[in-house]
């Protein structure tokens, strides 16, 4: 593997004055709504008694995957922050609220796993290997790399990625019947929220500056994603073509059955191609063009 090219800090002239307010909200948002998960989620009120060993088994499955899938953002967000702070000109809010988002991340990732842990267990790694490599995502590399354009990174992983994660825990909380799986969702949801709207924020903040050749690098750089990680199963597994996830579907159709926060493949599916119509039309409205693609079974996406 070679060596990840980074930036040389530049550190003066230092700014550190308010200049996206919008960004600066969600960072004193962030702190103000601020959540323990050893005390603000009603650990003891889950019943296991109440639901049949092979739902719990399939939950212990779900949220098992759903702390691999967070765990990206302990090593990612970290990077993300070090090329803010090396970037020259880049401002300090998002700077700011990216500390806050590294927290909440890693909230998320012991609730995740102490939530599979309180169905039966955590499964430390997938079944199947070949489900390593596209959970493996080295964004931490990617977002230290100088040869990479910060404005594609947070195009894709801030705006796209992160809204998609939003829509889908949204999903899984609608679905949501247990009351203590409720009530950590709903926390989950409203840091994801703010976590999207920054992306989305910082996104137009910058469009106007950027000229239409970066424009089109924003706009293969979001396809590329989409076809190389959205659609290998990163976030909705069935998508995968390449890998059998019935085993993973099936797991989502007991959960969600039960109550325990999670839809169907066929409902993550549908979600899935309808948020990525929506989010075309917003970078549409930025002057980002991103292609249709296809899919095997979804057709044109």
């Amino acid at each position: 593997m070679q060596p990840t090219p980074i930036l040389v800090e530049r550190r003066f002239p230092l700014d550190l004055a308010q200049s996206l307010g919008s960004i600066r909200d969600l960072y004193e948002a962030g702190k103000s709504e601020r959540w323990d998960p050893e005390r603000d989620v009603a650990w003891a009120a889950f019943d296991r008694a109440a639901y049949a060993p092979a739902v719990l088994e399939a939950a212990r499955k779900v949220w098992s995957r759903r702390a691999w899938i967070e765990y990206t953002g302990l090593a990612e967000t970290p990077a993300l922050l070090i090329r803010f702070c090396l970037e020259p000109g880049r401002e300090a809010d998002p700077k700011y609220f990216l500390t806050v988002r590294n927290t909440e991340e890693a909230w998320h990732v012991e609730s995740f796993h102490r939530m599979a842990e309180a169905c039966g267990g955590y499964i430390d790694r997938p079944a199947d290997p070949a489900w390593e490599p596209v959970i493996n995502q080295t964004l931490y590399r990617q977002a230290l790399d100088a040869g990479q354009s910060l404005d594609e990174y947070v195009a894709v992983h801030c705006a796209v990625e992160d809204g998609l994660e939003l829509e889908l825990y949204a999903a899984y909380l609608g679905n949501a019947r247990d009351a203590m799986v409720r009530g950590l969702l709903e926390r989950v949801v409203a840091d994801k929220r703010r976590h999207a709207e920054f992306g989305w924020i910082y996104l137009a903040s910058r469009a106007p500056q950027l000229d239409a050749a970066a424009k089109a690098g924003v706009a293969r750089a979001v396809a590329a994603w989409i076809e190389g990680v959205a659609l290998a199963g990163y976030h909705v597994p069935s998508l995968a073509a390449g890998i059998d996830a019935r085993g993973e579907a099936a797991a989502a159709a007991a959960c969600a059955e039960a109550g325990l926060g999670a839809v169907t493949a066929a409902a993550e599916e549908a979600l899935f191609a309808a948020y990525l119509r929506r989010a075309r039309a917003r970078l549409a409205e930025l002057g980002v063009a991103v292609p249709e693609l296809a899919h095997p079974r979804l057709g044109a996406i």
